[in-house]
């Protein structure tokens, strides 16, 4: 049985694939289009309620420039086109729900999620980076949870033409004030500093938007009926009453492997020992991306991908004996379906060779 689970029902479901993933980001969604390419089935389990994990919860807008083969990606459009990649080979995604056990099952592992979902897999790859993130909240704004309020940004257009609150400092609350401020009717900064932690060309862009920018003050209360209304900002001994349908508070998450490191890992200042297959030091269970370590290892988005294409060829191997450890040219092996195809540039890309 591959039984697609939608991240919202949180009934208990069960799933058998070949391999589980733990974590969505980019090395997680790129091992299951690596799986299906090795015909293995998949399942990708995540607390977040969406794919793409610190990339859709830190800098969804945010442009990356060291993603091979592409010299500037969004950070969601980069997910969006793993999802697609993927597409073809009927993954199973668990989002909104934790991996919060792992249980031998014969020859294989049970991966428990924290709504009862179980999922069991021939193996097991653990791409959950840095670990899960919580967001830090503002205490008056956690009854309007999912109803106004939000802790990141996946879909600008989500907040188009409202009145939106983007409360914090950081990177995060710059950049998503100043990609908000062209959707939205009106956008305001509450920082409860006078000065930013974000990138100070960052900040210097803030303060040229259309952007409120209100420092040395707080976010002191929440109001509305069905969901988010207005919210009370207090600045020194000044109150303000602003319109709001949205509060976007980006306030940094906090993160750790959480109950992965219950699970018998060899752990290595807090992150999961592999050899260079990935593998970890339980059978078939392996573990890719910032969440494990190695010697040399460098923390990259890029590095990741070819650690998750190493951690499921050798799995297929273990999977099934007698299996080819390199795959087929993927240029011999297309999948069924329509796929996005890359268009080639239209104007010639000009290479200087040195005489």
């Amino acid at each position: 049985m591959n039984a697609a689970v939608a991240g919202g029902d949180h009934s208990p479901r069960e799933a058998t694939v070949d391999i589980a993933i733990v974590g969505a980001g980019p090395a997680g969604l790129y091992g299951a289009y690596y799986a299906g390419f090795r015909g293995l089935s998949a399942a990708v389990i995540d607390g977040l309620d969406e794919p793409g994990g610190q990339v859709a919860a830190m800098y969804p807008e945010k442009l990356l420039y060291d993603v091979a083969a592409h010299p500037a990606v969004k950070g969601r459009h980069l997910i969006d086109n793993l999802l697609r990649q993927a597409a073809p080979f009927d993954t199973t995604h668990l989002f909104g729900r934790t991996a919060v056990s792992l249980t031998r099952r014969g020859g294989g592992w049970t991966l428990g999620a924290d709504d009862g979902t179980q999922v069991h897999a021939g193996a097991v790859v653990i791409a959950a980076g840095i670990g899960r993130f919580v967001p830090r909240k503002l205490p008056c704004s956690v009854a309007y949870e999912g109803r106004g309020v939000a802790y990141h940004v996946p879909r600008l257009e989500a907040h188009a033409g409202r009145d939106v609150v983007v409360v914090g400092g950081g990177d995060s609350a710059v950049d998503w004030a100043l990609a908000l401020a062209p959707v939205a009717r009106s956008v305001t900064l509450v920082h409860r500093r006078g000065a930013f932690r974000a990138h100070e060309y960052s900040v210097r862009q803030l303060y040229d938007a259309p952007v409120r920018v209100l420092t040395d003050a707080q976010v002191v209360a929440c109001h509305g009926t069905d969901r988010l209304e207005q919210v009370e900002i207090r600045a020194g001994e000044d109150s303000l009453l602003l319109p709001a349908q949205s509060l976007v508070a980006a306030l940094g998450f906090s993160a750790g492997l959480g109950p992965v490191a219950e699970w018998g890992l060899e752990l290595e200042h807090r992150k999961i020992r592999v050899d260079q297959a990935m593998r970890t030091n339980l059978p078939h269970v392996y573990a890719v991306g910032d969440g494990c370590t190695y010697p040399g290892r460098v923390p990259l988005i890029s590095v990741g991908f070819g650690e998750a294409g190493t951690a499921v060829n050798h799995a297929a191997v273990s999977l099934r004996p007698g299996t080819r450890l390199a795959p087929e040219h993927s240029s011999d092996t297309r999948p069924e379906g329509d796929l996005p195809i890359t268009a080639v540039p239209t104007r010639p890309v000009s290479v200087e060779v040195p005489a």
